[in-house]
Protein backbone atom coordinates (compact mmCIF):
# COMPACT_ATOMS: atom_id res chain seq x y z
CA UNK A 1 0.00 0.00 0.00
CA UNK A 2 2.88 2.40 0.65
CA UNK A 3 3.39 3.04 -3.08
CA UNK A 4 -0.24 4.00 -3.56
CA UNK A 5 -0.79 7.73 -4.03
CA UNK A 6 -1.86 10.39 -1.58
CA UNK A 7 -5.17 11.86 -2.74
CA UNK A 8 -5.82 15.58 -2.39
CA UNK A 9 -9.03 17.42 -3.23
CA UNK A 10 -10.23 20.99 -3.11
CA UNK A 11 -13.10 23.07 -4.42
CA UNK A 12 -10.69 24.22 -7.12
CA UNK A 13 -7.06 25.09 -7.75
CA UNK A 14 -6.34 26.60 -4.31
CA UNK A 15 -5.38 23.30 -2.69
CA UNK A 16 -2.32 23.17 -4.95
CA UNK A 17 -0.78 25.44 -2.28
CA UNK A 18 -1.18 22.49 0.11
CA UNK A 19 0.07 20.02 -2.53
CA UNK A 20 3.28 22.07 -2.88
CA UNK A 21 3.95 21.83 0.87
CA UNK A 22 3.27 18.07 0.91
CA UNK A 23 5.45 17.47 -2.14
CA UNK A 24 8.25 19.54 -0.60
CA UNK A 25 8.20 17.56 2.68
CA UNK A 26 7.45 14.14 1.13
CA UNK A 27 9.13 14.12 -2.31
CA UNK A 28 8.92 10.30 -2.63
CA UNK A 29 5.12 10.25 -2.38
CA UNK A 30 2.97 9.73 -5.46
CA UNK A 31 -0.01 12.10 -5.52
CA UNK A 32 -3.35 12.63 -7.25
CA UNK A 33 -4.88 16.10 -7.08
CA UNK A 34 -8.55 16.71 -7.79
CA UNK A 35 -9.94 20.22 -8.40
CA UNK A 36 -13.73 20.51 -8.31
CA UNK A 37 -13.56 23.94 -9.99
CA UNK A 38 -16.97 23.49 -11.58
CA UNK A 39 -18.52 23.77 -8.10
CA UNK A 40 -16.20 26.43 -6.66
CA UNK A 41 -16.48 28.10 -4.27
CA UNK A 42 -17.77 25.69 -1.64
CA UNK A 43 -17.88 28.55 0.86
CA UNK A 44 -21.26 29.77 -0.37
CA UNK A 45 -22.96 26.35 -0.28
CA UNK A 46 -25.12 24.67 2.36
CA UNK A 47 -23.51 22.08 4.66
CA UNK A 48 -25.45 19.17 3.10
CA UNK A 49 -24.26 20.12 -0.40
CA UNK A 50 -20.66 20.44 0.80
CA UNK A 51 -20.91 16.94 2.29
CA UNK A 52 -22.27 15.57 -1.00
CA UNK A 53 -19.48 17.16 -3.06
CA UNK A 54 -16.80 16.03 -0.60
CA UNK A 55 -18.15 12.46 -0.70
CA UNK A 56 -18.09 12.49 -4.51
CA UNK A 57 -14.47 13.73 -4.54
CA UNK A 58 -13.37 11.20 -1.91
CA UNK A 59 -14.93 8.30 -3.80
CA UNK A 60 -13.23 9.33 -7.03
CA UNK A 61 -9.86 9.33 -5.24
CA UNK A 62 -10.65 6.01 -3.55
CA UNK A 63 -11.40 4.54 -7.00
CA UNK A 64 -7.86 5.59 -7.93
CA UNK A 65 -6.48 3.59 -4.97
CA UNK A 66 -5.39 6.48 -2.78
CA UNK A 67 -4.02 5.37 0.62
CA UNK A 68 -4.81 8.63 2.41
CA UNK A 69 -6.87 11.69 1.46
CA UNK A 70 -6.09 15.31 2.26
CA UNK A 71 -9.15 17.53 2.31
CA UNK A 72 -7.27 20.61 1.06
CA UNK A 73 -10.23 22.91 1.54
CA UNK A 74 -11.10 24.75 4.74
CA UNK A 75 -14.84 24.75 4.01
CA UNK A 76 -14.94 21.03 3.17
CA UNK A 77 -12.94 20.23 6.32
CA UNK A 78 -15.08 22.28 8.69
CA UNK A 79 -18.31 20.98 7.17
CA UNK A 80 -17.58 17.43 5.98
CA UNK A 81 -14.36 15.82 7.24
CA UNK A 82 -16.07 14.21 10.25
CA UNK A 83 -18.64 12.67 7.90
CA UNK A 84 -15.87 11.34 5.61
CA UNK A 85 -13.91 9.82 8.50
CA UNK A 86 -17.01 8.01 9.73
CA UNK A 87 -17.87 6.69 6.27
CA UNK A 88 -14.53 5.51 4.83
CA UNK A 89 -11.83 3.30 6.25
CA UNK A 90 -8.71 5.30 5.32
CA UNK A 91 -7.07 8.29 7.03
CA UNK A 92 -8.35 11.78 6.18
CA UNK A 93 -6.28 14.90 6.86
CA UNK A 94 -8.29 18.09 7.33
CA UNK A 95 -7.32 21.73 7.22
CA UNK A 96 -8.59 24.65 9.26
CA UNK A 97 -7.49 28.27 9.76
CA UNK A 98 -4.34 28.66 11.88
CA UNK A 99 -6.09 30.67 14.58
CA UNK A 100 -4.16 29.08 17.46
CA UNK A 101 -0.63 30.14 16.37
CA UNK A 102 -1.89 33.61 15.41
CA UNK A 103 -3.56 34.07 18.82
CA UNK A 104 -0.46 32.83 20.65
CA UNK A 105 1.97 34.98 18.63
CA UNK A 106 0.16 38.33 18.46
CA UNK A 107 1.85 41.27 20.22
CA UNK A 108 -0.89 43.80 19.45
CA UNK A 109 -3.67 41.47 20.69
CA UNK A 110 -5.40 41.79 17.33
CA UNK A 111 -5.53 39.26 14.50
CA UNK A 112 -7.33 39.20 11.16
CA UNK A 113 -8.95 36.19 9.54
CA UNK A 114 -9.69 36.18 5.82
CA UNK A 115 -11.87 33.17 4.96
CA UNK A 116 -14.93 31.99 3.07
CA UNK A 117 -18.45 32.29 4.45
CA UNK A 118 -18.63 28.48 4.80
CA UNK A 119 -15.60 28.47 7.08
CA UNK A 120 -16.50 31.54 9.13
CA UNK A 121 -20.00 30.22 9.90
CA UNK A 122 -18.97 26.64 10.73
CA UNK A 123 -19.20 25.10 14.19
CA UNK A 124 -15.53 24.12 14.15
CA UNK A 125 -14.46 27.69 13.38
CA UNK A 126 -16.53 29.09 16.26
CA UNK A 127 -15.20 26.44 18.61
CA UNK A 128 -11.59 27.31 17.71
CA UNK A 129 -12.05 31.08 17.99
CA UNK A 130 -13.78 30.69 21.36
CA UNK A 131 -10.97 28.45 22.59
CA UNK A 132 -8.05 30.69 21.59
CA UNK A 133 -9.59 34.13 21.13
CA UNK A 134 -10.02 35.21 24.75
CA UNK A 135 -8.76 38.78 25.26
CA UNK A 136 -7.88 39.13 21.59
CA UNK A 137 -9.57 41.28 18.96
CA UNK A 138 -10.44 39.05 16.01
CA UNK A 139 -11.39 40.82 12.80
CA UNK A 140 -13.19 38.35 10.54
CA UNK A 141 -13.61 39.07 6.85
CA UNK A 142 -15.42 37.00 4.26
CA UNK A 143 -13.33 36.93 1.07
CA UNK A 144 -16.31 37.15 -1.25
CA UNK A 145 -15.27 37.00 -4.92
CA UNK A 146 -11.62 36.03 -4.33
CA UNK A 147 -11.94 32.33 -5.21
CA UNK A 148 -13.92 33.13 -8.36
CA UNK A 149 -11.21 35.53 -9.57
CA UNK A 150 -8.43 32.98 -8.95
CA UNK A 151 -10.42 30.21 -10.65
CA UNK A 152 -10.86 32.39 -13.75
CA UNK A 153 -7.17 33.32 -14.00
CA UNK A 154 -7.53 36.86 -12.59
CA UNK A 155 -5.17 36.48 -9.63
CA UNK A 156 -3.18 39.68 -10.27
CA UNK A 157 -6.04 41.74 -11.67
CA UNK A 158 -6.94 45.28 -10.59
CA UNK A 159 -10.29 43.86 -9.48
CA UNK A 160 -8.47 41.55 -7.03
CA UNK A 161 -6.33 44.38 -5.66
CA UNK A 162 -9.45 46.51 -5.19
CA UNK A 163 -11.22 43.75 -3.26
CA UNK A 164 -8.24 43.11 -1.00
CA UNK A 165 -7.83 46.81 -0.21
CA UNK A 166 -11.46 46.90 0.94
CA UNK A 167 -11.20 43.65 2.95
CA UNK A 168 -7.95 44.55 4.70
CA UNK A 169 -8.83 48.14 5.65
CA UNK A 170 -10.75 47.24 8.88
CA UNK A 171 -7.95 44.87 9.88
CA UNK A 172 -5.26 47.51 9.42
CA UNK A 173 -7.39 50.00 11.36
CA UNK A 174 -7.68 47.44 14.20
CA UNK A 175 -3.85 47.20 14.30
CA UNK A 176 -3.62 43.47 13.57
CA UNK A 177 -0.15 41.96 13.50
CA UNK A 178 -1.17 38.49 12.27
CA UNK A 179 -3.33 37.72 9.23
CA UNK A 180 -4.72 34.17 9.07
CA UNK A 181 -5.49 32.88 5.58
CA UNK A 182 -8.56 30.67 5.99
CA UNK A 183 -8.83 29.28 2.46
CA UNK A 184 -6.28 27.26 0.48
CA UNK A 185 -6.68 29.59 -2.51
CA UNK A 186 -5.44 32.52 -0.46
CA UNK A 187 -1.68 31.74 -0.19
CA UNK A 188 -1.51 32.72 -3.86
CA UNK A 189 -2.50 36.24 -2.75
CA UNK A 190 0.61 36.72 -0.59
CA UNK A 191 2.54 38.94 -3.06
CA UNK A 192 -0.45 41.33 -3.26
CA UNK A 193 -1.12 41.16 0.49
CA UNK A 194 2.48 42.14 1.24
CA UNK A 195 2.04 45.27 -0.88
CA UNK A 196 -1.07 46.32 1.07
CA UNK A 197 -0.32 45.29 4.67
CA UNK A 198 1.96 47.18 7.08
CA UNK A 199 5.40 45.62 7.36
CA UNK A 200 4.85 44.29 10.90
CA UNK A 201 1.92 42.06 9.90
CA UNK A 202 2.84 38.39 9.56
CA UNK A 203 0.77 36.20 7.24
CA UNK A 204 -0.09 32.72 8.53
CA UNK A 205 -1.49 29.79 6.58
CA UNK A 206 -1.88 26.09 7.36
CA UNK A 207 0.17 24.52 4.53
CA UNK A 208 3.27 23.45 6.43
CA UNK A 209 1.25 22.13 9.37
CA UNK A 210 -0.92 20.03 7.02
CA UNK A 211 2.19 18.57 5.36
CA UNK A 212 3.69 17.67 8.76
CA UNK A 213 0.41 16.08 9.86
CA UNK A 214 0.25 14.09 6.61
CA UNK A 215 3.76 12.74 7.25
CA UNK A 216 2.89 11.90 10.86
CA UNK A 217 -0.25 9.95 9.89
CA UNK A 218 1.58 8.07 7.13
CA UNK A 219 4.27 7.07 9.65
CA UNK A 220 1.66 6.02 12.21
CA UNK A 221 -0.07 3.74 9.69
CA UNK A 222 3.25 2.55 8.18
CA UNK A 223 2.26 3.98 4.80
CA UNK A 224 5.33 6.10 3.97
CA UNK A 225 6.63 5.40 0.48
CA UNK A 226 10.24 4.26 0.85
CA UNK A 227 10.70 3.62 -2.87
CA UNK A 228 13.50 5.56 -4.56
CA UNK A 229 11.60 5.69 -7.85
CA UNK A 230 10.68 9.16 -9.09
CA UNK A 231 7.30 10.18 -7.70
CA UNK A 232 4.34 10.42 -10.08
CA UNK A 233 1.87 13.30 -9.83
CA UNK A 234 -1.48 13.49 -11.56
CA UNK A 235 -3.66 16.60 -11.64
CA UNK A 236 -7.32 16.57 -12.63
CA UNK A 237 -9.83 19.40 -12.91
CA UNK A 238 -13.39 19.75 -14.15
CA UNK A 239 -12.63 23.42 -14.85
CA UNK A 240 -10.03 25.09 -17.07
CA UNK A 241 -6.74 23.11 -16.95
CA UNK A 242 -4.76 26.20 -17.98
CA UNK A 243 -5.51 28.01 -14.70
CA UNK A 244 -4.08 25.19 -12.56
CA UNK A 245 -1.18 24.64 -14.92
CA UNK A 246 -0.12 28.29 -14.54
CA UNK A 247 -0.28 28.09 -10.72
CA UNK A 248 1.96 25.01 -10.90
CA UNK A 249 4.43 26.93 -13.06
CA UNK A 250 3.49 24.90 -16.15
CA UNK A 251 5.68 22.11 -14.73
CA UNK A 252 2.99 19.40 -14.74
CA UNK A 253 0.33 18.18 -17.11
CA UNK A 254 -3.18 19.02 -15.90
CA UNK A 255 -5.98 16.86 -17.31
CA UNK A 256 -9.62 17.77 -17.75
CA UNK A 257 -11.87 15.22 -16.07
CA UNK A 258 -15.65 15.29 -16.16
CA UNK A 259 -17.04 14.58 -12.69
Amino acid sequence: MSKQPIGIFDSGVGGTSIWKEINSLLPNENTIYLADSKNAPYGLKEKKRIEELSKKNAELLLDKNCKLIVVACNTATTNAVKHLRNKYNIPFIGIEPAIKPAALQTKTNAIGILATKGTLTSDLFHKTTNLFGNGITIVEQEGEGIVQLIETGKLYSEEMKGLLNIYLKPMIEANIDRLVLGCTHYPYLVPILLEILPKHVKIIDSGEAVARQTKSVLEKHQLLNTSKAKAKHRFYTNGNPKVMSELLGNAYKVEYLKF
